[in-house]
This record gives C-alpha cells, sequence and structure tokens, in this order.
C-alpha cells in the first residue's frame, strides 16, 4: 500500500514567495486498484504523482510505499523499483536506440540474467503490439506506440504501482482508445492474480470518460483531496467539478434534466450502470 500521512510540498518562487503544491493530503493507493486522478491545472495532481515515487520529496509528512519512507535517501532506489512513471510525453522518457533495448534497458539495471531478458523482451514486445518493431528505432514510431513501448518497459521490469501522468493527453483519438483497452486489459489480469502479484493503477487524466475505467476517483483542487469515491457517484456532483474547471462524462449532464422531465427512472438507471 501506498499511503500518505500529512503530505504537504511547497514551489518556492523567486517572485510569488511559497506556492502550495500539496497541503495536508492523507490518502491511500491500496494493492492492485485502479485509480483515476483529475484537478485543473496546478490542482496537485503531478505534484501527488511525483511524491509517490519519489521524485519530490515532502517538506511536511510522510509517503509510505510498502513500509519504505521516501524521507530516507536509502530507500529511494527500492522506492523506484516498486513504482512505474509514465509521464505525458513519451520521448522525455525513451533513451534506447532501438525498440527492443528499450524495454531491456531497465532490466539490465535490474541485473536480469541475459536469457530471462531476452524472453521478458519479446513477451512484452507481443503483448504490446511492438513485435514487428523490434529494430526499429522509436523515433519512428507513433505517439501511441512510444507511449505503448513505454509503459512495456516498465512493466516488464514488474513494478507494483504503476502511475500514468495524463498519457493520453497527446495521442489522437485511436490511439487513446488503444491505450484505454491496454489498461482495462492489466485491470482485468489483477483479478487472476494473487493480491500480493498485482499492479495497482494510478491514471491522471483530464478526460472523464477515461476516469469510469477506474475503481474510484480522486479529484483535487489547491492541493487539496476534494472527492474520493466511485466514479459514478463522484460524476453525481455535475455543478460542483464544473465549478471546479472538470467536464463530466455528458450522461451525467443528460440524467438531471431527463429526471426533472419525468422519465422512467429504472430506465436511468440501467442507461448508468
Amino acid at each position: 500500500m501506498i499511503d500518505l500521512q500529512d503530505v504537504s510540498y511547497f514551489y518556492e518562487t523567486a517572485d510569488q514567495g511559497s506556492i502550495v503544491g500539496l497541503r495536508h493530503i492523507r490518502w491511500q493507493l491500496y494493492e492492485g486498484e485502479c485509480v483515476a486522478l483529475m484537478g485543473r491545472n496546478s490542482s496537485g495532481k503531478t505534484t501527488l504523482a511525483r511524491c509517490l515515487n519519489a521524485l519530490l520529496i515532502p517538506q511536511q509528512g510522510t509517503v509510505w510505499i510498502d513500509g519504505l519512507s521516501s524521507q530516507e535517501p536509502e530507500n529511494i532506489h527500492a522506492i523506484r523499483k516498486k513504482v512505474g512513471m509514465v509521464f505525458q510525453n513519451p520521448d522525455n522518457q525513451i533513451v534506447a536506440t532501438t525498440v527492443e533495448r528499450e524495454i531491456a534497458f531497465g532490466l539490465e539495471n535490474l541485473g536480469i540474467p541475459t536469457q530471462v531478458m531476452h524472453q521478458i523482451v519479446t513477451a512484452n514486445l507481443e503483448r504490446f503490439g511492438l513485435l514487428r518493431y523490434r529494430n526499429y528505432p522509436p523515433h519512428l514510431l507513433s505517439g501511441g506506440e512510444k507511449q505503448r513501448l513505454v509503459i512495456a518497459a516498465i512493466l516488464a521490469m514488474n513494478p507494483k504501482y504503476l502511475v500514468l501522468d495524463e498519457p493520453t493527453s497527446m495521442l489522437d483519438p485511436k490511439g487513446r482508445r488503444a491505450l484505454l483497452a491496454l489498461l482495462k486489459e492489466i485491470k482485468t489480469e489483477n483479478r487472476y492474480k494473487p493480491l500480493a502479484d498485482r499492479t495497482a493503477i494510478l491514471l491522471i487524466t483530464q478526460f472523464p470518460e477515461e476516469a469510469l475505467i477506474a475503481d474510484r476517483l480522486v479529484v483535487m483542487d489547491q492541493g487539496t483531496i476534494f472527492y474520493d469515491g466511485a466514479p459514478r457517484e463522484v460524476f453525481q456532483n455535475v455543478a460542483e467539478l464544473q465549478a471546479l474547471g472538470l467536464e463530466v462524462p455528458v450522461e451525467f449532464e443528460i440524467l438531471p434534466w431527463l429526471k426533472a422531465q419525468g422519465y422512467n427512472m429504472e430506465i436511468l438507471s440501467e442507461f448508468q450502470s
């Protein structure tokens, strides 16, 4: 479990002084669950994500990852093995000269034996639809293929937590659908694994439809957690979410009007499920 205990983070600026990134956050990410995180720009989403694998160390409070505190420098390596990060722009994460070498890079750093590494690389190339590109330079891939490559490279290292910071924001609709299908696949696979072997997902997104795939939706504003609950329950708060600068799935905008017009509630309930 990832456990944030009274976590605060502040950015120091030359012209504005101290700016709040996170304010007294108490929050948990549990083994194997899929959580969506939404919030307007500068709400604290990325700051929270970077605290989860010790890219940022909070000035107040403690981030615990399976009992390891990110405040202790000797824990950083182990924490980053447990928490894989995927950012908006895959070009910022790709380091190797071929697709195959990109997936192998992290495995080499973990000291995985060569024969086992080759098996893992091939399995992930197949799983992510990249086998025919194994000897391609990554810059020849499409945006969606690059993002799949980054996720393949991270999952090859078998992290316990996968944190994705708006991974679809630079993709076209086809790429977004493909990436969401992949996340749904990971979520489905978790059901058939022992709890200790499941991969928890934290998906930061600006697209409400993407949040519907999650077990839980967290909404942030001004460095604090505003909502934390099942997506379809959180999205009932249409006016409040819109006041926070967020969109809601179109069905949640339409349903209140339909109910007010006296349409059959059982049909509406089926539509919403």
